[in-house]
């Protein structure tokens, strides 16, 4: 009889652990365009949610394939959008120049404002949820400190966070609004990454920080990090580079394995160069990355030791939906992605 349970459970064993065939290929569909630059997308159920320059905003339904967009406005002005982020009920919108303006879907069916900031150098950059109540965002220096503000109600009202609780500034220190990917949450830990390479850490819900440094190239204005992307409470990539020269490839893509503390170089001086946004792969076992750009979408089966480029087409930003398909977003267009 043990020798029975024993092969039930190999073949339990067996039958759990999944041999995934790297991505070779993927095909690439538009679902949506519009003369906007589209860097902020979340997926909501059976929806990609956007927000883009010249005040648009929608949803695109992946089923029906129907699209709802409107344009927002604010007095004579129209927003430019690069922060989406969503709870169960809510979808919220935060747009980048003074006025800073952060919009919540409301109860009249109408988005309302829930948090409006002015000044000259107010620029809000990321935001995302940790769960239906709690949600943050990152801006860049304005006084002594990055811009962080918070909300504990699930987003109906936002605070400031004062200096004195945020780590002391580096001068031109922020986060580039390239992806709406410099925040990552998993469960109550945060981790916000900035233009000086830095990595903010956050154990919980953003109440207290830690700064940790990365080895990514910050020793100009367009260098730094763009995106971050955790697998787990451990495993997280960050990737950066130079817009202004996309093919240099020396000290823009790094790896942690211990959340955040410390970081070791990938592929240092090999392509890809700049990507605006990494994410891993769903149930790959934090192994696949993907990074797109406008440079294309390259990709790594090693846990980012090397990459290859499947495409040509520019991107800004990516969402997966499962562990094959994803949805980016670009200039002009939201598209579907297959990965083969």
């Amino acid at each position: 009889m043990r020798y029975v349970i024993l092969l039930v459970i190999l073949m339990v064993s067996c039958s759990e652990s999944v041999d995934h065939e790297p991505f070779n290929s993927v095909k690439i569909e538009t679902i949506y365009s519009d003369s906007i630059s589209i860097r902020a997308i979340e997926l909501m159920g059976d929806n990609v949610a956007f927000a883009a320059n010249k005040g648009t905003f929608g949803t695109v339904d992946l089923i029906s394939g129907k699209i709802r967009a409107n344009v927002q406005k604010y007095h004579t002005g129209i927003p430019a959008f690069r922060s989406v982020a969503h709870t169960s009920t809510d979808f919220f919108m935060l747009s980048v120049e003074s006025p800073a303006l952060l919009y919540k879907t409301g109860d009249s069916g109408r988005m309302e404002i829930v948090y409006k900031e002015e000044g000259e150098d107010v620029f809000y950059d990321a935001m995302t949820f940790l769960n239906d109540m709690d949600g943050i965002a990152i801006g860049d220096t304005v006084g002594d400190c990055l811009s962080v503000i918070v909300t504990k109600d699930g987003g109906n009202t936002w605070t400031k966070v004062p200096c004195s609780q945020l780590p002391e500034k580096i001068i031109g220190e922020g986060a580039f609004a390239a992806s709406n990917t410099n925040i990552k949450s998993i469960g109550d830990k945060v981790w916000m990454a900035t233009t000086t390479g830095r990595v903010l850490f956050s154990s919980y819900k953003g109440k207290s920080w830690e700064v940790y440094q990365t080895p990514i190239q910050h020793t100009e204005p367009t260098h730094g990090i763009y995106s971050i992307d955790f697998y787990d409470k451990n495993l997280g990539i960050a990737f950066g580079g130079d817009y202004t020269k996309p093919d240099n490839s020396t000290a823009n893509k790094a790896i942690t394995k211990d959340g955040g503390k410390t970081w070791k170089l990938l592929a240092d001086g090999k392509q890809p160069g700049y990507k605006s946004c990494v994410q891993f792969v769903p149930g790959r076992e934090g192994k696949e990355i993907v990074a797109v750009g406008f440079t294309g979408i390259s990709y790594s089966s090693d846990m980012g030791e090397s990459w290859k480029k499947l495409s040509n087409e520019s991107f800004y930003t990516v969402r997966f939906q499962n562990d094959s398909v994803a949805y980016a977003a670009g200039k002009n267009r939201i598209a579907k992605l297959v990965f083969k």
